[in-house]
């Protein structure tokens, strides 16, 4: 069941199939046109260092900038972090970065800081940060190794190399935040403004 009320669909600036995917489950009318922005490039320009500030930043420039070809159509922006303490992590390269990540990654708790922005004919008229603590198991190389050949290629779509959507799931003893989170999109707020603009049917 559709549940969006606007004129016009919503635009998600993301080819992200999880965010796609919430989306879809939660009853609005999207079209994806992903972002086409450096991202190192737009986060060295600004200075910024907090992995937080970097997630609100680069959700707030994907979403203003298809926002600007996309007069009266709402643009939703979003993107993630992982900080495991100082160190930042993003998308593995190959699998040997996948296994180098996961090796540090495994038995500590790192953060997934995940921002949501919505812009509306070039101007953000709301953004939201949310963090996630996911404590991850310990693991031998044999075990990363046994993960890497079960998950395939598509561990290098994802930052810290797994989906906890998909088989990535087995290697967490503790999660703490929600799913919508962990997956890319703070989905509560970002629906408690589109029903604050009059947006959603209910």
């Amino acid at each position: 069941m559709i549940l969006w009320r606007g004129d016009n669909p919503l635009v998600l600036a993301s080819q992200s199939r999880a965010r796609q995917m919430l989306l879809t489950n939660a009853g609005l009318l999207f079209e994806a046109q992903p972002a086409d922005i450096d991202e190192r490039g737009v986060v060295a320009a600004a200075k910024l260092t907090d992995p937080a500030a970097i997630a609100k930043h680069l959700s707030r420039e994907k979403a203003l900038h298809v926002s600007k070809g996309r007069a009266d159509h709402y643009v939703i922006g979003a993107d993630q972090t992982l900080a495991l303490g100082t160190r930042q992590f993003n998308k593995p390269a190959g699998r040997a970065q996948a296994a180098s990540q996961l090796k540090s990654l495994a038995g500590n708790t790192h953060e997934l800081h995940s921002a949501v922005s919505v812009a509306l004919d070039g101007q953000v008229l709301f953004d939201h940060v949310a963090v996630a603590r996911m404590t991850m198991r310990p693991m031998d190389d044999t075990a990363i190794a046994a993960y890497l050949d079960a998950a395939g290629e598509r561990v290098t779509t994802s930052v810290g190399a797994y989906q906890l959507e998909g088989l990535g799931v087995h290697l967490f003893e503790r999660i703490d935040g929600d799913h919508f989170t962990i997956l890319g999109l703070p989905l509560p707020p970002l629906l408690d403004f589109l029903r604050g603009r009059g947006l959603l049917a209910f």
